[in-house]
């Protein structure tokens, strides 16, 4: 296949880069290279000796975008601003990468490549606060009182911050251009993604964040009280959902799915520094600050459409997901010195 990756030099992008390069498949990779890790992840691909195009190329380019894509049979769009907080910092560039970017990139390929498969990687933000569920406050977390199952599609859209409303704008328009132009979009609306290759911050890629901090015996900072519960999943997880998605794409094209651990893949932010601490002998420092804009206490996924569309569901658990990524922060160390 020939598949195109915006964002491919990032954690989600890089991942699936690898994956298709590994299948034998031609991958156009296109990155703006601003984010911290994106050239190291560059020079990774490169060094697989696959069939491997690098464009650098901002999706706010619409003339660039336009003349690189061409006869593309399946496109991931990664490419995004990713935090809440820098959106509030700068909404106009947040609205210019993630949702003018997206328009451009959907142009570009109803033009040149209407036959092509497009998956989105939207977010649970669009789901806003949830303000309207009842959580009850545990010990260590936050639970939903009624919503064992976790969050459906079928939740009410509630964009909240800045970035709420671009990643949330993108993804209708995604859906849409499926309605409208026949093109075959699927978007997964996901939770809490974490893997290899991931360099998480204070603001994106918590669970990463925690495990470099606790590798390099740093220090973090929990915004709220730290009982905030999120599904997460591990990214080989993720590529097989792609994956399985597209195998079904009759059934998948034009709809949108929350892909996350589920359920039985949940944790807070005490529960994780406590497994840190109990797993890898390391004491993890901490101090608790104010809790910031559109933070949900509580977000799990529902992930029942995509086992009855696709019969996907996760397979790699809490414990053998964290302690897969810390073995690669350690064999990784120049990375985060």
């Amino acid at each position: 296949m020939r598949v195109l990756i915006t964002g491919g030099a990032g954690f989600i992008g890089s991942n699936l880069a690898s994956h298709h390069l590994k299948k034998g498949d031609e991958v156009i990779v296109i990155d703006n290279l601003s984010r911290k890790g994106t050239v190291h992840n560059k020079k990774w691909l490169e060094s697989l000796n696959g069939d491997l195009i690098f464009h650098k190329i901002d999706i706010r380019q619409k003339e660039n975008l336009e003349e690189v894509i061409k006869d593309i049979d399946l496109c991931y769009h990664c490419a995004a601003q990713v935090a809440v907080t820098t959106s509030v910092i700068d909404p106009y560039e947040d609205f210019q990468i993630n949702l003018l970017g997206t328009v451009n990139l959907l142009e570009a390929l109803r033009k040149n490549s209407p036959q092509s498969i497009i998956f989105f990687t939207s977010t649970n933000k669009v789901y806003g606060k949830l303000a309207n569920l009842k959580v009850v406050e545990k010990e260590k977390r936050y639970i939903f009182k009624d919503l064992s199952e976790g969050v459906g599609e079928d939740t009410n859209l509630d964009f909240y911050s800045p970035y709420g409303c671009s990643k949330g704008g993108a993804d209708q328009y995604m859906i849409d251009y499926s309605r409208i132009y026949n093109l075959k979009t699927v978007v997964f609306r996901m939770s809490c993604i974490y893997g290899v290759r991931q360099l998480g911050n204070e603001d994106q890629g918590w669970v990463a964040h925690f495990l470099i901090q606790a590798f390099k015996k740093g220090k973090v900072t929990i915004f709220g009280d730290g009982k905030q519960v999120r599904d997460i999943l591990y990214i080989d997880d993720l590529i097989r959902a792609f994956e399985m998605a597209r195998e079904n794409i009759e059934v998948t094209k034009g709809k949108a799915y929350n892909i996350g651990g589920g359920p039985e893949n949940t944790i807070s932010l005490l529960e994780l520094i406590e497994l840190i601490e109990s797993k890898f002998k390391i004491r993890l420092k901490y101090r608790f600050s104010d809790w910031r804009p559109g933070d949900q206490k509580v977000y799990i996924s529902s992930i029942k459409r995509a086992l009855n569309d696709f019969k996907w569901k996760p397979l790699v658990g809490v414990e053998e997901g964290i302690e897969r990524l810390f073995n690669w922060i350690e064999a990784n160390s120049e990375l985060f010195v």
